[in-house]
Order: structure tokens, then C-alpha cells, then sequence
């Protein structure tokens, strides 16, 4: 093949490519933008070529840092992340996969930089939807066991841990619920005490379902007296008036608390938390 006929081939694959290659010459001013990337910039070459790069793609909290990686990367550092946001035309933030490499002439001085650029934006969000189906209850959007365990080992590591406190929570009445409504009710009823709980914690709080009608409430600095209050009031917020099917339902739930610290086992302080519930739970129906 001829040189004119590599030329055009290397020219006819740029035009068809849909990865986004952008050329800019050391000051960052763009040279050349195939079709992808005047798609994505949502402006024609004509608008592009000898404007900065970072007016361009670069997210407007970013400019400063991206002026600073051109310059480090002209340098001979490798500056520019493998990963990178960029901005659309339209104004979308997209996670874009970078490849940079620099353009030198035959004494070795840079004189452009080429970015080829992948848009990942839907893998990557396809991947963090995996990864919170893997931790989050997907009928409530609590955490789930494996999540629940996971933050009880990081709390509890016998190094880097500063301790917890439990409240074990299983309802009261859930099966007489759902016996007579069915089950599309009892599962409303459930999404309904999960938001419930959630009302009742803060930000380094885990609230999470274990399944069926139980769930477990993890809180950072709390003592057992602590503990106690916490479980009296979702004791509280649970047997408020629930609607179900159209009709006002009132539930109970049963608690029991543990604490655990630094070096003590996870499944232990749990079982405590689980015997303590049902303790209270026996109390009751004797009494009923």
C-alpha cells in the first residue's frame, strides 16, 4: 500500500472511529477534533480548532487543574488521569476512558498531545448498579445482611475500629398484616417501617433488613444507654398508624440492644442484640 493510500485509510478511520480524538498543540489549543468529538462537543470543526481544549470538554470546576496536567504532561510527566469528566454540548457530564499521548519531532520535543477517549459512562453506572444490588435489600433499599456484616467488621476491627451499638428490630403483628391483606400489602408495610427507621438515624447510622420482618439499626458512639433510647423510640415510631390497603393498621416491635467494641466479634455482639429482642419478645406474649 502507498503512502497516499495509508493516508487516506488513516484519515478514513479517524472520520469513522466513534472514539473521541482531540489533538492540541502545547499550548492546548485544539488542531484537530474528528467527527465524534465535534458531536460530542456539539460544535463544528470550524468552532473548535485553535481554542482551548479546557473551553471545550473540560468541566468549568476543572479548568484550572487541567491547565496544570497539560503543562505537566508537555514536560515529559505523565499527568492526565486514566479517567476523566468531560462535558457535552448539551451540558452532560460523561465519564470518558483517556488515552494521551505525546506528539514529539525528531529532536524529541513535544510539540501536541493526542487524547483518544472512550465514553465508559454507561458501563461505569452499570457497574455501581451491581455493586449496590450486591449490598442494598432490593424491596426496601436498606442495606443487606452482607452490608449489615460488612460495616460490623469495620467497626468492630480490633485496629481501626471505634465500636458500635445494635438495635435489633423484629415486628409485632407483620404475619396477621400480611395474612389478610396479602403480601403486596405486607411488603408496603415493610418499605413503610424502613422509612420510619430511616427518619430515626443519621448520616453515620446503617439502618438494614436482615429479611423477612426483621432489621438492625447500627449506630457509631452510642452506649448501651444510649442504645436503650434508640430502641424506645423506633418502639415508638412503629406502632404509629400504618396505612394498608386502604385500611389503618397498627403494628409493634419487639428490640433488643448490644454494644460491642474494638476486637469483639461480629456475630457475637449480633446474637446478643438477637437474644436481647427475644427476650422482650417472650415477655410480651406471656403477658398477651
Amino acid at each position: 500500500m502507498t503512502p497516499t493510500a495509508l493516508d487516506g485509510l488513516a484519515r478514513a478511520t479517524l472520520e469513522a472511529t466513534a472514539a473521541l480524538v482531540l489533538v492540541c498543540d502545547d499550548g492546548g489549543r485544539v488542531l484537530l477534533a474528528n467527527p465524534a468529538l465535534q458531536r460530542f462537543a456539539g460544535r463544528p470543526r470550524e468552532e473548535l480548532v485553535g481554542r482551548p481544549f479546557w473551553e471545550v470538554v473540560t468541566l468549568p470546576e476543572e479548568v484550572e487543574l487541567a491547565r496544570a496536567a497539560m503543562a505537566m504532561v508537555v514536560s515529559g510527566r505523565p499527568a492526565i488521569p486514566g479517567e476523566v469528566d468531560w462535558l457535552t454540548g448539551d451540558g452532560d457530564r460523561r465519564r470518558i476512558e483517556l488515552q494521551t499521548s505525546v506528539l514529539t519531532r525528531d529532536d524529541g520535543t513535544p510539540y501536541a498531545i493526542a487524547f483518544v477517549g472512550i465514553d465508559v459512562t454507561t458501563h461505569r453506572e452499570r457497574e455501581a448498579q451491581v455493586r449496590r444490588q450486591a449490598v442494598t435489600d432490593p424491596l426496601t433499599g436498606l442495606a443487606n445482611r452482607s452490608a449489615l456484616f460488612a460495616v460490623l467488621a469495620a467497626r468492630l476491627h480490633v485496629e481501626t475500629g471505634d465500636g458500635c451499638s445494635l438495635v435489633f428490630c423484629d415486628l409485632d403483628g407483620f404475619k396477621a398484616v400480611n395474612d389478610r391483606f396479602g403480601h403486596a400489602a405486607g411488603d408496603r408495610l415493610l418499605v413503610a417501617v424502613a422509612g420510619r427507621l430511616r427518619e430515626l438515624t443519621g448520616p453515620d447510622d446503617v439502618v438494614a433488613r436482615l429479611g423477612g420482618d426483621e432489621f438492625v439499626v447500627v449506630s457509631r458512639g452510642l452506649d448501651a444507654v444510649g442504645a436503650a433510647e434508640r430502641a424506645r423510640r423506633i418502639e415508638a415510631a412503629v406502632r404509629e398508624p400504618l396505612d394498608v390497603a386502604g385500611e389503618v393498621v397498627r403494628i409493634g416491635v419487639s428490640t433488643g440492644t448490644a454494644t460491642g467494641g474494638p476486637g469483639d466479634d461480629p456475630d457475637s455482639v449480633m446474637n446478643r442484640a438477637d437474644m436481647a429482642m427475644y427476650g422482650v419478645k417472650s415477655v410480651r406474649r406471656s403477658r398477651r
